[in-house]
């Protein structure tokens, strides 16, 4: 039998259908995300082209981003570049008594071969560094010279910190970093101060140690330059006059100068400087820490005397510049002139009343329609409004219901006593003229005081553990001691007038119809205006009226304000304490902000902070009594206006002028003037009987009168519970109330009740700049001696 052939498949290979996608595979995803585009070329004799294709975009692309850098770089030092560019402002900060701000510029001007004997320890002194092309104009400052010290950092383009091997930084230059931290720093450099006599084994570990306490404040710090090396000074020259020096925010838009000069002439103010930042305008207003806003009269050009010769051997003489425009110039007016007859009600005067027509009456009057005419006319107390009379319940009895104006005005001010500290200076008044005097006090005021301050932390300790709670007044009725206060059925949602009852501050400030829209037409209109002074040019400014006590006390920074800059308005910002102080901080406390080129003496009142910033509902936020740490609040003073999301510091003076503690820092949230903080009093009672859901109630009012006054306010307890007056029962303040729910015997009854509060006007803070002097040569010379 013949063998069968064997027959094998054609072809062993699967073949598989085509998988056919819509969407993109999980490493094209993962490529994209990256940035890339990928190309996948066809088969072809154009795959080759296509691939060249792609590389030559990838070259062009990282050209263009390597131009755009350069170009940055270039934009930025173009100002600075030339025998007669704009130098380099650099401030020299020493942060120990041991070190002399004029040995460190001596040290880095010697790299060069430059002498810096004529530097003095607090002033100007100016460097031609040719071998970069540039110049630099060192601002040094003595040791515990704080404002002086923010001031010149706002200008700054560099900052030098000099370090002490030999001396740690105490508190005063901790405090002084974290309030340049908070207030925005320029491109920084830091030093260790030359002369220390370091031992060569010991001098890597303090270099690190001092290097990681710098970065604690400064995180982009990568080392420190030790001016004893002749490597390290150089090198430290060459960071100042080849770097690109950083921006800060809030500088953004405006215009500053570092005055080189300052004269008085014929009742003007005589400022020459380099403009920096944007052009200075004449129309606007200029800021002088220290002394406040001035008004430009003129702006005359400054030129150098070596530029001072054109090129056919004549000397250019300065020219006029720029003048205001009367129909665009800005005013000095700041607040508004309150009208205290619009919307009040006028009386006739004495020589009215005596006029014949006067005495008329007429008899044609017609009568009432029916049912217009209130049955009882309702009796609200003095500075209550309608919304607030809602509370009141009509009383059948007027005696029940006649308080004495007096007393609510005496109650009132009682009130509005309770926040102001004790520990203030008496202030008197002796031959017109102001000062502030000591005044000895009795023994029993003084125990007095000294009690009141002792107990102010557990005072603090108390508001946390039993917050808002207060006692109800034995000897004064409570509709009488809390006439000014409301209830609220819902803090959240129930609605609450931002115009009523507002006090006389309010009428002087300025309000906006949309803040945002009018920082942008502002920052839009700067920049459309007509170049009169333009950066990097060298202009001598006329303030009128300018203070001539100024000249004594240069150099001088000065900044130019945007448009309605000097209005006064309601001003939030959103702050945070400082974890390293350690006191109370309560609302109203007299404290100093810091906040673009101004400083403030304000007394902020807090409130808590919506949560994502918004204004919720009503728009209505809970007054805090004292700033807490480890949380945002949201701090409310009068202020003059402020664009820009600006940072701020909040500094408490002490004894020592110089030696001021962060209190808090932020930054600035808006100019919202229909915020309401509700300050919030609880009225707690005890549940004397409970049946069920119903409780007799004591200790929370003490008369009848006041329990039908309150009856129609919720109650709520600290279960959760919440319920209403039912009735007054007896004479002592005992009522009963009913609840949703039955009631525990040991649970508290409380009642809440709301009144709006205001901030205090914001003064503008002024330095005691003699006795700063004085102190700081003290200080340097008992660093020396030691």
């Amino acid at each position: 039998m013949a063998e069968s052939a064997h027959h094998h498949r054609p072809t062993l290979k699967q073949q598989n259908k085509r998988f056919k996608s819509k969407h993109a595979s999980k490493g094209i995803l993962k490529d994209r995300s990256k940035g890339r585009i990928l190309q996948t070329p066809k088969a072809g004799p154009k795959s080759t082209a296509a691939a060249a294709q792609t590389r030559l975009n990838r070259k062009n692309n990282a050209k263009q981003i390597q131009l755009q850098k350069r170009n940055a770089i270039m934009s930025g030092t173009r100002l600075f570049n030339g025998v007669d560019g704009c130098p380099r402002i650099v401030v020299v900060v020493p942060l120990s008594p041991d070190i002399s701000s004029s040995q460190i510029v001596e040290s880095i001007s010697s790299s060069l071969d430059v002498s810096a004997a004529d530097c003095m320890e607090d002033g100007l002194w100016k460097l031609r560094a040719d071998r970069f092309k540039t110049s630099l104009q060192f601002r040094t400052l003595p040791y515990r010279n704080f404002y002086a010290t923010l001031d010149a950092c706002k200008v700054a383009d560099y900052v030098v910190f000099a370090l002490s091997s030999q001396v740690e930084v105490d508190t005063w230059g901790d405090t002084l970093l974290r309030s340049l931290q908070s207030q925005g720093l320029p491109e920084v450099i830091t030093v260790l101060a030359p002369g220390q006599n370091t031992d060569p084994k010991l001098r890597t570990s303090i270099m690190k140690s001092l290097l990681s306490f710098m970065q604690y404040f400064v995180p982009a710090q990568q080392r420190i330059f030790d001016l004893d090396a002749v490597s390290d000074r150089l090198s430290a020259l060459r960071g100042l006059a080849e770097g690109r020096p950083s921006d800060i925010g809030w500088r953004d838009g405006r215009s500053w100068l570092l005055s080189e000069q300052v004269e008085w002439e014929n009742g003007s103010l005589k400022v020459t400087g380099v403009v920096r930042g944007s052009s200075l305008s004449p129309n606007r207003l200029v800021h002088l820490p220290n002394y406040g806003d001035y008004q430009i009269s003129k702006i005359y050009t400054a030129p150098l005397p070596r530029t001072r010769v054109n090129a056919t051997g004549m000397e250019v003489e300065a020219t006029l510049v720029g003048e205001p425009n009367t129909d665009d110039a800005d005013s000095l007016v700041s607040t508004n002139a309150p009208d205290d007859l619009q919307n009040e009600q006028t009386w006739p005067t004495e020589e009215e009343m005596n006029d014949s027509n006067m005495g008329v009456i007429e008899t044609n009057v017609p009568d009432a329609a029916p049912g217009t005419t209130p049955k009882s006319v309702r009796r609200i107390p003095k500075g209550m409004s309608e919304y607030q009379a809602a509370w009141i319940i009509d009383e059948e009895d007027e005696e029940e219901g006649d308080t004495s104006d007096k007393d609510a005005d005496q109650m009132a001010d009682e009130e509005q006593e309770e926040m102001v500290d004790v520990e203030e200076p008496v202030e008197m008044d002796t031959d017109n003229q102001k000062g502030v005097h000591f005044q000895d006090l009795d023994i029993e005021e003084e125990h007095a005081q000294l009690e009141h301050w002792r107990n102010r932390k557990r005072e603090e300790e108390d508001e946390l553990n039993f917050p808002d709670e207060v006692d109800t007044p034995q000897d004064v009725p409570a509709h009488t001691r809390f006439a000014r206060y409301r209830g609220m059925r819902s803090f959240r949602t129930s609605p609450w007038d931002p115009y009523e009852n507002l006090p006389r501050d309010y009428a002087r400030i300025f309000q906006f119809e949309d803040f945002k829209r009018t920082e942008r037409s502002v920052r839009k209109r700067a920049q459309e205006e007509t170049v009169v002074a333009a950066p990097g040019t060298r202009v001598t400014v006329y303030l009128a009226n300018g203070p001539q006590e100024a000249v004594s006390h240069a150099p001088l920074t000065l900044f130019s304000l945007l448009q309605h800059e000097h209005k006064s308005t309601v001003l939030n910002f959103t702050v945070q304490r400082n974890t390293e102080f350690h006191g109370s901080v309560r609302s109203k406390d007299p404290l100093i902000l810091c906040v673009g080129p101004r400083r403030l003496q304000v007394n902020p009142i807090y409130s808590q902070h919506t949560r994502g910033g918004g204004k919720g509902t009503n728009n209505v936020h809970k007054f805090e009594r004292y700033l807490r740490p480890s949380s945002t609040s949201v701090a409310t003073v009068y202020g003059p206006v402020t664009y820009g999301n600006q940072s701020c510091t909040l500094l408490k003076q002490l004894n020592d002028s110089q030696a001021p503690q962060l209190v808090a820092y932020g930054s600035f949230l808006n100019t919202d003037t229909t915020r309401v903080i509700a300050k919030r009093i609880v009225l707690s009672g005890h549940p004397f009987r409970v049946h069920k859901k119903i409780a007799t109630i004591r200790y929370m009012f003490f008369n009848p009168d006041d329990i039908q006054y309150f009856k129609p306010i919720q109650l709520h307890t600290k279960h959760g519970r919440v319920g209403h007056i039912k009735e007054s029962l007896g004479t002592h303040g005992y009522f009963k109330a009913y609840f949703d729910g039955p009631i525990n015997q040991m649970d508290t009854i409380c009642m809440s009740l709301y009144k709006r509060v205001y901030p205090k006007w914001a003064q503008p803070f002024q330095e005691s700049i003699e006795s700063t002097k004085g102190h700081q040569q003290a200080t340097f010379d008992e660093a020396m001696e030691e």
